[in-house]
């Protein structure tokens, strides 16, 4: 599919740490507090469950599709061979805006967490946005972190394949210590009930499946970046379902740790969430710990996504849907460097929002993260139909695991488009903004057939 081609230099591991650790990001660490006063620990955990499991199934039509066209950009391809160049445009654009949603997030999420070791970070001149203020020197920091994670994508995807897997693994280790305290010296009386007495269940359960849904992207950029896997092709698909098994179990054991070892009534009145509540317990060291994985998270996240949505743009743009222009690849580093720095602006031009605009990233990035999902199950039933002799490494026996996975996505999207939902997006902001990325992608596809 490129003509130049991406460089192959990813290893497996460093794929597997590249979908896993995309997913596992920084925010579900604290904010559990927030999750906690708000839906309960049941309906934080178990509506995480839930998507989780939604993640599963709809991982099975990536899996196939992976590993019959190892291409990049994932998506965009698989929607271009289903449906064509608007089949194309409507998968990865769904998937870039998720990607983006998340990303923009993180351009202030950084400068947070580094605020809460230096507070000053978090003082001086400031504005405000949706009722939260963004101190500049926490924007000037973000946008350096930016700028660090951009140079370590533009330099090729070897040096974000070895950065990824270290911090990959101190992310799976620092977990693991928290997962194994947690339990032992908690009690299950910390957890359960898991709502408070005035909530219903099913509602708070469904009702954060949404914002789950953001927390669980990122595993769609071992399909997105294939081409530059040095794994055979017949093993991506596997790799596929192990990373979002493997990120999924991450956030549920960690989570339920937290509301293990402390009582999560308490935690949800919290700050700090999985942090303060290992503190409160007598473990400071832990504490710090939880804070490290924040870090991590937010550096593991940052990396894969940051890689991945360039390969979305590259993709569109070889494709044609988008400008050719943006399927330049880097003589020297073997990357789509105008891909690159395109996501550099995006980013930067959303991250300016802050943390104010948390809300309406979770939420429009769980309505894109669901569209695409969703839309991607029945680019494997149009594939099949056109092309039945096509057969990869990964083949599911029956289409109806990643069809009903597709289709639950699908409602969930549509039913956060309805307004006067328990799951509707805020009206009018987060609406306006959806408008405005669903016209930017209707002019950048029109721009691209000129």
């Amino acid at each position: 599919m490129a003509q130049q081609g991406l460089k192959p230099s990813i290893s497996t591991f460093g794929i597997i740490s590249l979908g896993a650790g995309g997913v596992i990001g920084s925010s579900w660490i604290y904010t559990n507090s927030q999750f906690f006063h708000q839906y309960g620990a049941g309906g934080e955990i178990f509506g995480l469950l839930a998507a989780s499991i939604l993640a599963i199934l709809v991982s099975l039509s990536f899996a196939e599709l992976s590993t019959i066209y190892p291409k990049a950009g994932g998506e965009v391809v698989y929607g271009y061979e289903a449906f064509g160049k608007k089949g194309g445009l409507f998968a990865g654009w769904a998937l870039l805006g998720s990607y983006l949603s998340a990303l923009a997030f993180y351009v202030t999420a950084s400068s947070m967490l580094l605020s809460q070791i230096i507070p000053k970070i978090a003082t001086g001149p400031a504005y405000s946005f949706a009722g939260a203020k963004v101190h500049y020197i926490e924007l000037i920091l973000g946008v350096l972190i930016t700028l660090f994670i951009f140079a370590i994508n533009y330099r090729g995807a070897n040096l974000t394949n070895n950065v990824q897997i270290v911090l990959f693994v101190l992310l799976i280790l620092i977990g693991l210590i928290l997962i194994v305290v947690g339990f032992s010296h908690g009690k299950p009386s910390n957890f359960w009930p898991a709502f408070y007495d005035h909530q219903t269940k099913a509602p708070e359960i469904f009702r954060f499946i949404l914002p789950a849904m953001t927390f669980l992207t990122g595993w769609e950029s071992i399909g997105v970046m294939a081409e530059e896997v040095k794994t055979p092709a017949r093993k991506i698909g596997r790799i596929v379902v192990i990373a979002i098994m493997i990120a999924s179990a991450y956030y549920l054991l960690v989570l339920l740790a937290s509301a293990w070892v402390h009582p999560w009534q308490s935690t949800a009145m919290m700050e700090m969430g999985t942090v303060d509540a290992f503190k409160a317990e007598g473990f400071p060291i832990l504490g710090t710990a939880a804070f490290i994985i924040a870090f991590l998270g937010l550096g593991t996240s940052f990396l894969a996504l940051f890689s991945a949505a360039p390969r979305l743009i590259y993709s569109l743009a070889e494709q044609k849907i988008l400008p050719s222009y943006f399927a330049k690849i880097h003589p020297k580093y073997g990357t789509p460097s105008r891909a690159i720095i395109m996501t550099l602006i995006l980013v930067l031009a959303l991250g300016w929002l802050g943390k104010g605009a948390l809300t309406y990233f979770l939420d429009i990035g769980g309505f894109l993260t669901a569209l695409a999902w969703g839309v991607n199950a029945f680019n494997l039933v149009a594939i099949r139909k056109k092309h039945p002799e096509l057969k990869g490494g990964f083949r599911n026996k029956h289409l109806s695991l990643p069809v009903i996975g597709g289709v639950i996505a699908i409602l969930i999207a549509v039913s956060t488009i309805i307004p006067g939902t328990s799951v509707s997006l805020v009206w009018p902001y987060e609406y306006v903004i959806l408008g405005i990325w669903i016209v930017i992608g209707l002019v950048s596809y029109f721009t691209g057939k000129k």
